[in-house]
């Protein structure tokens, strides 16, 4: 069998791939990355609803043709990591092999299957690495993590890059469906008793809760279709708790297959969203968070997280995805660096205030303005902003992706067609975003025309705000990049922060 070559142009070197293997209750999921870093990219992503847990509350067994199904695909797993070049496998298991009486047994035979230890993970570890997935991919985390599962709920507390022990409760969607005999008066009886006197859930009151797990996930799928909300990625989709609650009601009172555009939910989750829907509504009431925040990522980005060095652990993954794509896309790397450096002394100087989480987005747009380049000039606004907007970040919530892919796409076009191509998207930005936005385009648009793309320039050619004016510096030999293009562009700059634009030759 042919490997993946290490050396492919399009790939970054981290490495070796990595896979995790994730044995859920419901669900057989392969994740292969391109490599362990801050940011990993996915390389390919499958699962298969394989239903393990469906009959362990009844008859605490997993059933027998679930274990089939799994097993056949652990071995279609095994034959795909080896053809992608991936020298570790990290498999774990997850309620349903940790509580059925024969989960031991399937361990054994799923070890040989995928050829790799795996790790049946208990409730308190489940807990703890979703949590960590959280961590590792929403900024400044604050809240609870719920992780709702085929066979259990996950709840842990996180703050920033702490999270406090973890418990878990068998309220996933199979589990519940087993327990109540699939009614779903009987199920909601038992989920108020259980989430009744949780204190984890407590601690929500005001903040955010992190709502992880595939179920959930299209509970907000569908709750973005009807609602024709602009953006469709799930990682960092909000919701206002009140609106959340309303909605989880409605998923759990009506006939699923009656709501509208319930097709973009796969038809082997639909039977699930009332019992995810149902769990959903009492955390919103114990807890009474503020917002709902959807995570696309959880126990296996947790995983990873779990084994990056310190230093790594650092790093900010939307700046370490931006410098990724600049590396690979971009003319020059250093030019998207030097931009950085260059727009800090701009701001520094403009009297515009910039709040952290701006000065990090604005950097950002720093690293990501070029990766368009390749495209016909027409089009490299409008490709960006595609790229940007859809791209597979972490980081970055929906406002803050607007952010970036506006700058660039202004970057590129000015503001001449501005309603024409982006007025969905400002939807999700407000106008303080939307305005700096309009800053940082006008001065990349600038930085453009005076360094074409190269490196060493912009260090030469500083841009501040001086007595009032706008002052853009081209000393020494600088002074031949003077031209008609650099002054409209400077010209541009200055109307929209109010300053008079000059150039300084010599």
């Amino acid at each position: 069998m042919n490997r993946a070559k290490p050396d492919a142009p399009g790939r970054l070197d981290h490495g070796p791939p990595v896979a995790v293997v994730d044995i859920g209750s419901n669900s057989v999921r392969l994740v292969v990355y391109e490599g362990l870093s801050r940011s990993p990219a996915v390389l390919f992503n499958e699962k298969a609803l394989c239903g393990l847990g469906r009959e362990v509350q009844s008859t605490g067994l997993l059933a027998a043709d679930a274990v089939d199904h799994a097993l056949a695909t652990l071995k279609r797993y095994n034959a795909l990591c080896a053809s992608m070049g991936v020298k570790r496998i990290f498999a774990i298991a997850t309620a349903a092999c940790r509580e059925a009486k024969n989960g031991g047994a399937f361990v054994k035979l799923a070890q040989r299957a995928i050829g790799a230890e795996i790790d049946v993970l208990s409730g308190g570890r489940e807990a703890e690495l979703t949590a960590l997935g959280v961590i590792s991919g929403v900024h400044r985390a604050d809240g609870v993590v719920g992780d709702l599962g085929g066979g259990s709920l996950e709840l842990v507390e996180v703050h920033g890059t702490h999270a406090r022990h973890g418990l878990t409760r068998p309220l996933g969607g199979l589990a519940l469906a087993d327990i109540s005999a699939r009614s779903l008066k009987k199920a909601e009886k038992f989920v108020k008793k259980t989430l009744a006197a949780l204190p984890v859930l407590k601690t929500c009151q005001g903040r955010r809760f992190y709502a992880v797990g595939g179920t959930w996930r299209s509970l907000a799928r569908l709750h973005m279709w009807q609602t024709g909300y602009p953006l469709h990625v799930m990682h960092g989709y909000a919701i206002d708790a009140d609106e959340a609650l309303e909605f989880a009601r409605l998923l759990h009172r009506v006939e699923v297959e009656s709501l509208s555009n319930i097709e973009v939910v796969a038809s082997a989750r639909r039977p699930l969203l009332p019992y995810a829907a149902l769990v959903l509504e009492y955390i919103l009431r114990v807890g009474r968070p503020r917002q709902v925040v959807f995570s696309a990522l959880g126990v296996r980005e947790g995983l990873l997280y779990s084994l990056l060095k310190e230093r790594d652990k650092e790093k900010d993954p939307l700046l370490e995805a931006a410098r990724n794509l600049n590396r690979r896309r971009s003319r020059s790397p250093r030019h998207g660096e030097e931009l950085i450096e260059w727009t800090d002394r701009f701001m520094a100087s403009s009297g515009l205030d910039e709040t952290a989480e701006e000065h990090r987005l604005r950097h950002a747009a720093c690293l990501l303005a070029d990766i368009g380049w390749r495209a016909h000039p027409d089009y490299r606004g409008e490709q960006s902003l595609n790229i940007i907007a859809h791209g597979g970040f972490s980081g970055v919530d929906h406002a803050g992706r607007a952010y970036l892919a506006l700058s660039v796409f202004y970057r590129h076009v000015g503001f001449v067609v501005d309603e024409e191509l982006s007025p969905r998207l400002r939807e999700l930005a407000s106008t303080r975003m939307i305005d700096r936005a309009r800053v940082l385009g006008a001065a990349l648009r600038l930085a453009y025309v005076v360094s074409a793309a190269m490196p060493n320039v912009l260090p030469r050619t500083p841009l501040a705000v001086e007595r009032h004016r706008l002052a853009l510096r081209l000393p020494g030999p600088c002074a031949a990049l003077a031209g008609e293009r650099v002054s409209n562009r400077l010209r541009a700059l200055a109307r929209i922060i109010g300053r008079e634009p000059v150039t300084l030759l010599g």
